[in-house]
Order: structure tokens, then C-alpha cells, then sequence
């Protein structure tokens, strides 16, 4: 069973990220955004274990 992690991290900004990881080391996904801090960053993970499991795949019009 594969498995991914949840990478923490600074930026040269000095702002806290996240990555999802999996195990074959590809990038899955990331915060796309900066956190003033690591607690911050920890909140927005939990927010996408909480809420991504049951997210539906939908398509969205080509933005121009």
C-alpha cells in the first residue's frame, strides 16, 4: 500500500508551507499559499484531511 505525507516547510520568505508527498517522491499537492505560521499551516492541513475525502471531481470552463 502507497502511501503520501504531509511535508512542512519555509519558504525564502520565511512563511510556512505544506506538501503532500507521495511515497514514489512525486508532489500530489500543495498549500498553494503562505502561513505566518507553522500552527497556521498544521490548521490548513487538517482542513484538507477533513475535507477532501469526499470532495466531488467536477469540470470548470477553460478560463481565458
Amino acid at each position: 500500500m502507497s502511501k503520501a505525507t504531509f511535508e512542512v516547510y519555509t519558504n525564502h520568505e520565511d512563511e510556512w508551507r505544506w506538501r503532500l508527498v507521495h511515497d514514489n517522491g512525486n508532489i500530489i499537492a500543495d498549500s498553494g499559499e503562505g502561513y505566518a505560521s507553522r500552527q497556521k499551516c498544521e490548521q490548513g492541513i487538517e482542513s484538507v484531511k477533513q475535507n477532501a475525502p469526499g470532495a466531488e471531481i467536477v469540470t470548470v470552463a477553460d478560463e481565458e
